[in-house]
């Protein structure tokens, strides 16, 4: 007699768990962060294809067809000089973008830094950017902003500049108490002992695992410097004609509200959805980053 055949058993191994794979998981399992991630992908791509999506170039300008409402010709209608509101609104997605993203890159090369030095050495160094954390957290970081754009004037670059010396304050204050705790840790004190540098230290062992928060501060960064950037447009001192803002569209739009409603209302509504987008892919990747969230 033949022995009866045996069905093949097919085991799936499991695959590794890692911290970004669970991050992925839980993170899209949250659909106001998927959303969130959405609509910052269409803002970018918005962004970076301006001139091809918008239909006519932000500076182009038809006296004649000034405040004209929304329409076949004109979506969101156009402004008092005659310009596309559709295509400034497109070409509004750049500009706040390009502010929020080199605002973190500013805050982050000078936070970064100094918060790894306070964190890992201690002693005096700590001591001075200590205080001088305490120092700058004395001034009102828009009021701040507002001060510095009297001195150097207005334009995007001096806006940027003015955002980014005001934002790295917590970026250090992070990345100095990540490394406080850290520093102490059973791999960090192994890799003393095999005579790492402090820098081999910091970039190898630390910053690594205090990669989460940073990454966080990052995305919910963005935002604070549009709504920055957007508060100082809309003051007058911000972006300049005919560099199209959100902020100071809104601002133009004032003396208009009461007939031309369309003027402020789609640049207001662009500010609120950028906001929305970056605060829920913040507060997403906050609960997806976070271990105690994870089921085992």
């Amino acid at each position: 007699m033949t022995a009866p055949m045996l069905p093949h058993i097919v085991t799936r191994i499991p695959q590794k768990r890692t911290l970004w794979r669970d991050a992925a998981r839980s993170f899209f399992k949250n659909r106001l962060a998927t959303a969130g991630l959405v609509m910052v992908i269409i803002f970018i791509i918005m962004a970076v294809f301006a001139d091809v999506l918008a239909p006519q170039p932000y500076y182009h300008s038809v006296l004649s067809e000034n405040l004209k409402p929304p329409s076949a010709r004109h979506w969101m209608g156009t402004d008092q000089v005659g310009r596309d509101l559709f295509s400034r609104i497109i070409y509004g997605a750049r500009t706040s973008l390009l502010v929020g993203f080199s605002v973190q890159a500013i805050a982050f090369a000078i936070g970064l830094p100094l918060g790894a030095l306070a964190g890992l050495r201690g002693g005096w160094i700590d001591f001075i950017v200590t205080r001088l954390l305490e120092v700058m957290t004395a001034f009102p970081g828009f009021l701040f902003a507002i001060f510095v754009m009297s001195i150097l004037g207005s334009g995007l670059g001096n806006v940027i500049l003015a955002i980014g010396i005001t934002s790295w304050i917590e970026v250090c204050r992070l990345t100095r108490g990540q490394l406080l705790a850290l520093r102490e840790r059973e791999f960090v004190v192994a890799a003393r002992s095999y005579g790492a540098d402090d820098w081999r230290i910091v970039f190898r062992q630390l910053l690594p695992h205090a990669l989460p928060p940073l990454v966080i501060m990052l995305a919910l960064g963005i935002p604070s410097a549009i709504f920055g950037e957007a508060g100082l447009s809309f003051l007058g001192v911000g972006i300049n004609d005919p560099i199209p803002s959100w902020g100071k569209m809104v601002s133009e739009s004032l003396g208009y509200l009461r007939v031309y409603w369309y003027l402020g209302i789609f640049p207001t509504l662009m500010i609120a959805l950028a906001m929305l987008s970056f605060n829920f892919l913040g507060d997403g990747l906050r609960d997806a980053l976070d271990p105690t969230m994870y089921n085992v």
